[in-house]
């Protein structure tokens, strides 16, 4: 596997964790997961990121999710494993196993509680060794963290270590700090580094409008997030930001703290993708009037997306 570098670009789908109803993982959902995702435009795959339930795997079935799911893909985009860990013996042990299995990167986020510029700098310094000689991203996801990194911060951290390679940019308001970043590029005053967006892809048309080279997240309609940048791609404004609207009210609706997850698994399962909905415990149940509105947002995207004659 080709290990990641500052021009990766594209969708990188954010992949739950299938479980069985009884709570084991579900490898054969693994395997038709990965196919789909792949068969939808995947550009990359991440892995154990916050929507992958990664606290509620031990280490023995985080690693065996983690061949199993590079064992399927088997070099065709590169696979990039969440290793974020309260302590740095574990967060190396994931790391090196991810790396011997053949990830092309790992992704490190700062943990809750850390205060001002030099020690988050210094926290992500000392991750990151940890890790080994493997690429990283770093995720600056503030709003579980309360860890504020600014564009100035990302400059330094991608300075001092080569092996930062990409930002996952999830910050809230967060396009001023893409445009902040891509500006000090340009005027050569911090070298390049990929930067894909997150937020459930929220903002999707606008962050790569303002210099994204593509999303990471996870919505459960990875082949909408291909076309959009697509679109852009060609020029095709109005009819990009037109199918992300059509899409809009799911994404919204899976982005609800707590319980979105559960929201994306069910449709996940709708679609055959997984197997099961099943969240590890302790998580939420989908009450029948949320499976009511769920379902009904469902086919309302499908028939917008029909009028659009867009895929």
């Amino acid at each position: 596997m080709r290990r990641l570098d500052e021009t990766a670009s594209g969708v990188f789908v954010i992949c739950p964790t299938p479980f069985t109803e009884a709570g084991a993982l579900d490898e054969a959902s693994a395997d038709r997961m990965t196919d789909a995702y792949l068969a939808a435009g995947a550009s990359g795959l991440t892995l154990l990121g916050v929507m992958g339930e990664a606290p509620k795997l031990d280490q023995e079935e985080a690693l065996r999710f983690v061949r199993r799911v590079l064992r399927r893909v088997d070099g065709r985009v590169p696979v990039v494993v969440g290793v974020s860990a309260p302590g740095f013996a574990t967060m190396r042990a994931l790391a090196r196993g991810a790396a011997e299995a053949g990830a092309a990167a790992v992704m490190i986020a700062p943990p809750a509680g850390l205060r001002g510029d030099d020690a988050v700098v210094s926290y992500v310094a000392q991750a990151a060794e940890a890790c080994g000689d493997i690429p990283f991203v770093l995720q600056d996801f503030p709003l579980p963290t309360g860890v504020a990194i600014s564009a100035e911060m990302v400059r330094r951290m991608a300075a001092a270590d080569p092996r930062l390679v990409m930002l996952k940019a999830e910050d809230w308001p967060g396009l001023d700090k893409i445009t902040a970043l891509r500006r000090m590029e340009a005027e050569g005053r911090m070298r390049r580094i990929s930067i894909l967006s997150g937020n459930g892809g929220l903002f999707l048309p606008f962050e790569l409008e303002r210099g994204c080279d593509g999303v990471m997240t996870g919505y459960a309609f990875p082949e909408m997030l291909v076309r959009v940048r697509a679109l852009l791609a060609a020029g095709r404004r109005e009819a990009a930001h037109d199918l992300f609207d059509a899409h809009l009210p799911l994404v919204r609706y899976e982005h609800q703290p707590g319980l979105g997850l559960a929201v994306r698994k069910w449709v996940l399962q709708r679609r055959g993708i997984i197997g099961s909905a099943a969240l590890r415990a302790p998580a939420p149940r989908l009450t029948p009037e949320t499976i009511a509105e769920v379902e009904w947002l469902l086919a309302r995207v499908e028939r917008k997306v029909a009028a659009l004659g867009a895929g």
